[in-house]
């Protein structure tokens, strides 16, 4: 490979040399998280969020407790302009919450930026420019004087726009770590100037590193030389915006905040262009697990994470650190063991505290935090595969019947199979994990307290669907009727009205076999009055499948 092609970190960017103390700090407390996902990250989604996933996106990470959330660009789309204007004029923004908007340094841009946010009563606006040598000499051709008076004629114009109005300003000296740190600290030092920062009206300073080129630590010292050397540092908020280039995004936070950073942008679950932004996730559990407040609620990481999916239309990695749905789960027999002996002292040095389990100490082997902490709970810790010696329940199940139950119905499903060897003490063969898969999902759509018979569906119009069948709750029967956009919809609109409550939080489908004759598995995620539970279907008919998928988690739900 030619690797001689590339000069290495320090021979791009210099920093002058100093007394770093970021290497003997610790973290205490956390920073100002700042989500842009609905700029950044949406910006580098292949279809972007239309208006209903954007404010889905605002409304989860204002009940998450972010109180400043970068919204959009609204000068570079009308969507964009016309989310802003919603969040403006319909009073979704909570008082304390911070809207942060984002514009290039153009007069124009600016015009259209500051339109947006009128009426907002908490309102940053936020003028970036790309600083580093190659981006000046080959993108912007602008020496270091002109770039820095573009820059500085932006920003006195917004000081103009600003005048009798609550918004504050923020500034990001685009790809800051390939920037000569002289230059940056010019540029920085002059805005706080010309925007009289002060500490009850701060200037918000943000320095990515745009694109990482270098160890985490080359980053750390930049932003500790400028922490010490900024002007005006009382009134400065200094933040950071790290990528993911070379997979060191969360190293380069965490070493920035010792560094002197008081504020971080990233996404949820590191979305964003290229490698991503820094995940906020990932960087806020990492202080829960030092015993340190994130100052979010993570406490339902499931369905943040079933949120984020729906929005940005991209599945998180099954290993992705915390939220992923195999990261508490362990395959391997010694983990295992090791961890049901952890969970059983924990239970017992409850006991001994006279404390519940979720406020004693937690220090259980190979969990570094507990999993109940983010809304998980220990089914899915110890789990049956090959490497425990009971068989590999999804291989068997797909090589043998001809099904591919999704990752959290394997979760699931585990907890049955485990009580069944339990109790055995016996290898569980193919045939025995099918009937126990019977009788536990697919039986259960006739087996229960709702049943449904001479149901029928109908196409009834563009994007509208009927179900009609006689519902029997309980021993009471009668006929119901349903309407939706998918027969999913209606049968869940006929049961509703039947008084059933449910939600199809996930649903998927599949042939069994080659051919088109092959029999269809339908599997689906409801939550019932409350209660989340999957379902499972099996007929030659993908339609009957699917209700009988609904139906079995349903009657799951309410046994």
């Amino acid at each position: 490979m030619p690797f001689h092609r590339y000069r290495p970190a320090h021979e791009r960017v210099a920093v002058p040399a100093f007394e770093r103390a970021w290497p003997s700090r610790r973290i205490d407390r956390a920073p100002l998280w700042v989500p842009v996902d609905l700029r950044d990250g949406n910006q580098a989604l292949a279809e972007p969020m239309d208006p209903g996933r954007k404010r889905r996106m605002f409304d989860l990470m204002v009940a998450m407790g972010f109180k400043e959330i970068e919204v959009g660009y609204p000068s570079a789309s009308r969507t964009d302009f016309d989310f802003v204007r919603h969040l403006a004029e319909s009073g979704a923004v909570p008082g304390d919450v911070t809207v942060v908007v984002f514009t290039a340094a153009r007069r124009d841009l600016i015009d259209r930026t500051f339109d947006s946010v009128r009426g907002l009563p908490n309102a940053v606006v936020h003028l970036y420019t790309a600083t580093a040598p190659v981006w000046r000499d080959r993108v912007l051709g602008h020496d270091r004087a002109a770039l820095r008076a573009l820059v500085e004629e932006a920003a006195a114009h917004m000081a103009r726009l600003a005048e009798g109005t609550p918004v504050r300003f923020q500034f990001s000296p685009e790809v800051f770590n390939q920037t000569e740190p002289d230059y940056v600290l010019e540029v920085c030092d002059g805005l706080t100037a010309l925007w009289d920062a002060s500490p009850d009206r701060p200037v918000i300073l943000n320095l990515p590193a745009t694109v990482e080129i270098a160890t985490p630590n080359v980053y750390a010292d930049q932003i500790e030389y400028m922490h010490r050397h900024l002007a005006r540092r009382d009134a400065v908020i200094l933040s950071v915006h790290p990528h993911n280039d070379r997979g060191t995004g969360v190293a380069c936070a965490e070493l920035a905040v010792l560094a002197g950073a008081q504020r971080v942008e990233g996404c949820l679950f590191g979305n964003g262009e290229r490698t991503g932004n820094v995940d906020l996730v990932t960087l806020a559990l990492n202080l829960h697990t030092q015993g340190v407040d994130p100052q979010l609620d993570l406490s339902d990481i499931d369905e943040i994470r079933r949120t984020v999916e729906h929005c940005n239309r991209i599945p998180v990695h099954e290993r992705h650190p915390y939220g992923g749905d195999l990261v508490y789960t362990a395959f391997s027999g010694t983990h295992q063991d090791a961890i049901g002996k952890g969970l059983r002292h924990h239970a017992a040095r409850a006991a001994e505290l006279g404390v519940p389990e979720r406020e004693a100490p937690w220090e259980v082997p190979y969990l570094p935090i507990d999993p109940a902490d983010v809304g998980r709970d220990y089914t899915a810790v110890i789990r049956v595969n090959s490497q425990s010696g009971k068989g590999g329940i999804a291989y068997l199940l797909r090589t043998g019947y001809g099904l591919d139950l999704p990752r959290r119905m394997r979760i699931e499903f585990a907890g049955a199979v485990q009580k069944a060897t339990d109790g055995s003490g016996t290898e569980m063969t193919g045939k025995e994990l099918w009937d126990l898969f019977r009788a536990e999902y697919l039986d259960r759509a006739d087996d229960g307290p709702v049943t449904i018979t001479e149901w029928r569906t109908g196409h009834t119009g563009p994007g509208r669907h009927d179900f009609t069948g006689v519902v029997s709750v309980a021993g009471a029967e009668g006929e119901h009727t349903g309407s939706g956009n998918g027969p999913l919809e209606a049968l869940t609109s006929a049961l509703a009205s039947a008084g059933v409550r449910v939600e199809v939080l996930d649903y998927t489908e599949h042939a069994t076999g080659p051919g088109g004759d092959a029999p269809a598995a339908a599997y689906a995620e409801c939550r019932v009055n409350g209660v989340t539970r999957w379902g499972a279907g099996h007929d030659t008919s993908v339609l009957t499948a699917s209700v009988r998928a609904v139906l079995s988690a349903v009657n799951r739900a309410l046994s």
